[in-house]
C-alpha cells in the first residue's frame, strides 16, 4: 500500500490537473517560438539551434528539475553573451562551451551552491524582476521594425503599425476579459487563438511568425562538437562557459524563488542547479545553443494555471510537433499576438508596488532597486545581481558599524565598560573611540555579553586596546566573551590568557603587563 500510494503521490506530481497543464503548456510553446527564434539571431546562430536548445532545455528541466511549473529554454541574458564567441570562433566553439557551461552547473548543484541565492536581498529581487520585465518589453520592440529597399532595417509606419497595435490590443483585452467569461481555456491561449483567427478570416496583411523564419525541420541529431581536444581550446571555452554558468544558474535561481513566491510552494535549488547543467550538456551535443529559466514564459505558465511538471514537458513536446509537423500552422500566427502576450507578461511583472513605497522604505533600499534594474538593463542579470548584493552588503556592514557604542559603570578604582553591538572591520574606528584611556581609573572591566567578534580586524583592535591601557599602568579584564569569541581570541598570537577558575562559565580573560 505505502509503495502504492508513493506512485500515486510521484503521479499526481507530475500531471496535476491534466487539461489544465496541457493547455497551459499548449500556451508556453507558442510563446517560445518567436523568442527562440530572437535570441538565435542575436547570439548568431540559426534558428532551429534555438528552438532546439528551448525543446531540450525545457523538456529535462521540467522532467527533472528542482521547480515545477517553471519554464527554461533559451534566453536573451545569454544570447548576448554567446555573439561574440560565436563571431570570433564558430558555431561549433558554442556547442563545446555549452557542454562546458553544463558541467560547471552541474558541479554547483553537487556542491550545493544554490542556497547562496539566500544572500540576495529582496530589494535586489525587485530590481531584478523590474529589470527583467523592461528587457522583455523592449525585446518585443524589435518586432516593430523591418527592412527597407535598401536592406536598413527601419521602423514600421502607417497602416502597418495600426494593424500590429490593433491585433495587440485585441489579444491583451481578451487575455484580461476571458477569464470573466470562461476558466476552461488559458486567457494567453484563448488570447492568440483569437487574434489569429481574426487575423486568418479577414486575411489581415501582418507580419506572421513564419515571417521571421521558416521553423521546419526534424528531430535534433546527436552532435560531438567539432574542436581541437587540447588546452588553447580550453583556454578560448573556459571564460564563457564560466560567465554563462553564471548567468544561467542566477537568472533560473531569481525565477524560481519568484514562482515559491507567487505559487507558496518551495522549489529545490541545488537540483534545479544540477539538472539545468545536466539539461545544458546534453544540448550541446544536440547542437543547440543551451538556455536557462525564463521568467516570461514561467509567468505565463503559471498564471495559465501550471504547476506541475506536466506543463513543461507538454510546452517541450508541443514545441518540437511544431517544428516537425504543424510549421505551416505555427508561421500562420501574427507576431502581433504573441506580443500582446508578453505585454501582459510585462505587466504582470512589472512589481509596480515599488514605486509606491519609495517613501516607506530606507533610502538605501530603494537606490539598490534602481541600479539593480538599471544595471539589469543596461548589461546583464549576473552583474546586476553581485552589484546589488555588493551595495547591500556595504550599506548593512555601515549601518552596523554606526550602531555600536559603551554603557559605563563607574566606582573609586575600577570602570565597567558594557560593549553593545557588532566589532568587526568597519565598527573598529568607532570601537576604539568609546574609551577614555587618560581619565580611566587604574582597573578596566570591559563586558562583551552584548556583543560579538567578528573577524580578525576585531581581534587586532581588542589588542591594540589592550595595549594602549597597559602602557598607562591599568589592569584589564575582558568578561563574557561567546565561545565564538573566545575561539578567535584563543586563536590569535599573544592576546589574552584565559582564567577558567574564575568565571567557569563565560571565563575571563585576563590581560597582565608581563604578558606584553
Amino acid at each position: 500500500m505505502s509503495f502504492l500510494r508513493n506512485c500515486k503521490n510521484k503521479f499526481a506530481e507530475i500531471i496535476g490537473s491534466p487539461r489544465v497543464e496541457i493547455l497551459s503548456g499548449l500556451t508556453v510553446s507558442l510563446a517560445l517560438v518567436p523568442e527562440a527564434i530572437a535570441f538565435a539571431f542575436i547570439a548568431g546562430v540559426s534558428p532551429l539551434t534555438g528552438l532546439y536548445a528551448a525543446f531540450i532545455i525545457c523538456l529535462i528541466t521540467a522532467l527533472f528539475g528542482g521547480r515545477k511549473g517553471m519554464i527554461s529554454g533559451a534566453t536573451g541574458a545569454l544570447a548576448v553573451v554567446m555573439v561574440s564567441l560565436v563571431s570570433n570562433h564558430g558555431v561549433e566553439y558554442l556547442f563545446a562551451t555549452v557542454v562546458l557551461m553544463g558541467i560547471l552547473q552541474m558541479f554547483s548543484g553537487v556542491l550545493h551552491l544554490g542556497r547562496f541565492i539566500k544572500m540576495v536581498p529582496h530589494s535586489v529581487m525587485l530590481g531584478f524582476v523590474n529589470g527583467l520585465a523592461i528587457v522583455i518589453f523592449l525585446a518585443q520592440l524589435g518586432q516593430f521594425k523591418t527592412v527597407n529597399s535598401l536592406g536598413q532595417s527601419v521602423w514600421i509606419a502607417d497602416q502597418q503599425l495600426y494593424i500590429m497595435l490593433a491585433v495587440i490590443a485585441l489579444t491583451m483585452a481578451v487575455i484580461y476579459l476571458l477569464p470573466k467569461i470562461t476558466s476552461k481555456i488559458p486567457a494567453a491561449l484563448g488570447g492568440i487563438l483569437i487574434s489569429s483567427a481574426v487575423v486568418l478570416g479577414f486575411n489581415i496583411d501582418t507580419k506572421t511568425v513564419g515571417d521571421l523564419a521558416s521553423i521546419a525541420g526534424g528531430l535534433p541529431d546527436f552532435h560531438v562538437p567539432v574542436v581541437p581536444l587540447n588546452f588553447e581550446t580550453l583556454k578560448i571555452i573556459l571564460p564563457y562557459a564560466f560567465i554563462l554558468a553564471a548567468i544561467g544558474l542566477i537568472e533560473s535561481l531569481l525565477t524560481l524563488t519568484l514562482i515559491d513566491d507567487i505559487t507558496s510552494t518551495r522549489g529545490k535549488n541545488s537540483r534545479e542547479c544540477f539538472f539545468q547543467g545536466v539539461a545544458n550538456v546534453v544540448a550541446g551535443f544536440f547542437a543547440s545553443m543551451g538556455g536557462c529559466a525564463m521568467i516570461g514564459q514561467s509567468m505565463i505558465n503559471v498564471k495559465s494555471g501550471g504547476r506541475k511538471r506536466l506543463s513543461g514537458i507538454a510546452a517541450a513536446l508541443f514545441l518540437l510537433s511544431f517544428i516537425v509537423f504543424a510549421h505551416s500552422l505555427i508561421e500562420k500566427i501574427p507576431v502581433a499576438a504573441l506580443i500582446g502576450v508578453m505585454f501582459v507578461v510585462v505587466i504582470a511583472t512589472f512589481h509596480w508596488a515599488s514605486l509606491k513605497i519609495i517613501r516607506k522604505i530606507p533610502r538605501s533600499d530603494f537606490i539598490v532597486i534602481v541600479i539593480v534594474t538599471g544595471v539589469t538593463v543596461a548589461t546583464d542579470l549576473a552583474i546586476a545581481v553581485v552589484v546589488g548584493v555588493i551595495i547591500s552588503a556595504l550599506v548593512f556592514a555601515w549601518k552596523c558599524a554606526k550602531n555600536i557604542y559603551a554603557e559605563t559603570k563607574n566606582a573609586k578604582t575600577k570602570k565597567t565598560y558594557i560593549i553593545r553591538g557588532q566589532i568587526f572591520f568597519a565598527s573598529i574606528s568607532s570601537f576604539k573611540e568609546l574609551f577614555d584611556f587618560d581619565n580611566d581609573p587604574k582597573e578596566i572591566v570591559i563586558d562583551f555579553a552584548y556583543t560579538r567578534i567578528w573577524d580578525y580586524s576585531a581581534i587586532d583592535a581588542i589588542e591594540h586596546m589592550c595595549l594602549k591601557y597597559l602602557k598607562r599602568g591599568h589592569k584589564v579584564h575582558l568578561i563574557h566573551l561567546s565561545k565564538y569569541c573566545q575561539g578567535l581570541l584563543d586563536r590569535a598570537e599573544g592576546c589574552v590568557v584565559i582564567d577558567k577558575d574564575r568565571d567557569p562559565d563565560y571565563r575571563i580573560a585576563l590581560l597582565s603587563r608581563d604578558r606584553f
